[in-house]
């Protein structure tokens, strides 16, 4: 290691070039160390930080390259002997029809995955899509890696070597739970398609109801995964909770959001914050209570769920906020502000309230614009709040995370639970349907 910072203080450019190159050829090698330390070196003024990224991202962009055409040459190959281990020419023809629509997205966050990255562009290249709709996705993910290290290591200067490790570790977690929503969305959208071929291949009545039935077995589903991947983060929170492992993330976390946003920023910071106030989450109660008798495809179960939603919610995040302070009181500094501060009580009602409101509106919007825009536009409002309370130091980064994965958990299951009432319902009167 102390060959290659030598060779970088000597060489900087190129020896970033080189070695991230050959890293994603699948010849393993220190590279996000070694652009942290070339971060480190830019803040020294030893490097430039936008020629840093640069020749790190163009040598990213060259070892895919290379790693995609070696396997386009092996594809024939692959071809040939595939059906000795059950990859033949039908399943290839399928992983590349996969790829060119939907898996080119993945290359944007598989270098932030260590095998993943080392992999990818074989695996594009032995399934033969377009090189074009290969590179579009590769080379951007392989700037949007390169620059997050480099910057991030240009951040934190000579502290880089000692949050290193950590910052692998939830930068890792970051990946994988971007793959998994990716996933989650995908087989959705495809289910949606299938769903949609049967209703035009032209059953009536009944093929309504099915419909429907389908439509909320997915929904089921979905929201189950969800809730699965909400209580996994949360117990992964508590544990590190418990034992006092957050102290480097929140430094982290910190030390970055003061770097990118200094004092002029108080007002918009104060604009986002109000997004959390209980005068906003009321009117957005209202709003989907409105919304919901005027919309609402079941109205008495969606309205019974809303107020369950709201009111067993604040006896939920009380109860766990009280009993977490109890447990482990790791936040004497912060409570002149806030006496209980994890998981933090703005995060986590502002993604249950607006979580709700967005799905209900989502569910019965028939519009796939407005859908993504609504989803876009939680997740904006979000973090806006999240990054409001870590910027006026209000909590520590650990407890606006756990804001949300305690609010995941919350909206998730009651939203489980209530395409469960709903199905329950119509499968019921569909059996007691004369034929």
């Amino acid at each position: 290691m102390q060959i290659l910072t030598g060779l970088l203080e000597q060489h900087g450019y190129a020896v970033l070039f080189i070695v991230l190159m050959l890293e994603l050829i699948a010849l393993p090698g220190p590279g996000e160390f070694l652009m942290g330390y070339a971060g480190v070196l830019v803040f020294q003024d030893k490097l430039n930080w936008v020629l840093s990224m640069l020749a790190a991202g163009l040598g990213s962009c060259a070892g895919v390259s290379i790693s995609y055409w070696i396997g386009y040459r092996l594809g024939p190959a692959i071809y040939k002997y595939g059906e000795r281990i059950h990859f033949g020419k039908d399943r290839m023809k399928k992983t590349s029809r996969w790829l060119a629509h939907y898996g080119n997205k993945l290359f944007l966050i598989a270098y932030f995955i260590p095998g993943v990255r080392h992999v990818a562009g074989y695996a594009a290249g032995i399934t033969h899509i377009r090189f074009r709709q290969y590179a579009i996705y590769a080379y951007c993910g392989a700037f949007l890696w390169t620059g997050t290290f480099i910057s991030l290591g240009k951040l934190l200067g000579p502290d880089w070597e000692q949050f290193h490790a950590a910052i692998k570790k939830y930068v890792l977690i970051g990946g994988l739970f971007a793959a998994i929503l990716f996933l989650l969305f995908y087989l959705v959208k495809t289910q949606k398609s299938k769903i949609r071929e049967l209703i035009i291949a032209g059953l009536v009545k009944g093929a309504r109801q099915f419909h429907t039935l389908r439509h909320l077995r997915l929904l089921i589903v979905f929201t189950a995964l969800l809730f699965l991947m909400f209580v996994l983060l949360m117990g992964s929170l508590v544990e590190n909770y418990i034992n006092n492992e957050f102290k480097p993330f929140d430094t982290i976390v910190t030390l970055v959001v003061t770097v990118l946003f200094n004092s002029q920023w108080q007002y918009w910071m104060a604009v986002f914050g109000v997004f959390a106030s209980r005068d906003v989450l009321l009117a957005v109660i209202v709003v989907t209570f409105l919304w919901t008798v005027f919309k609402g495809q079941d109205r008495k179960i969606e309205l019974s769920f809303l107020f369950f939603l709201v009111i067993g919610g604040e006896l939920y995040k009380e109860g766990i906020r009280r009993l977490f302070h109890s447990l482990h009181p790791v936040h004497a500094p912060l409570e002149s502000h806030v006496l209980y501060p994890f998981p933090s009580e703005q995060t986590l009602t502002a993604f249950v309230i607006f979580g709700f409101c967005a799905y209900l509106f989502v569910l019965h919007s028939h519009k796939a614009r407005l859908q993504t825009v609504t989803f876009l536009s939680l997740l904006v409002v979000l973090f806006l709040i999240g990054l409001s309370r870590v910027y006026f130091h209000k909590q520590y980064p650990s407890d606006v995370v756990a804001g949300y994965a305690f609010g995941g958990v919350w909206l998730s299951l009651n939203v489980f639970v209530m395409e469960l009432f709903r199905f329950s319902r119509r499968f019921s009167k569909l059996r007691n349907e004369p034929d």
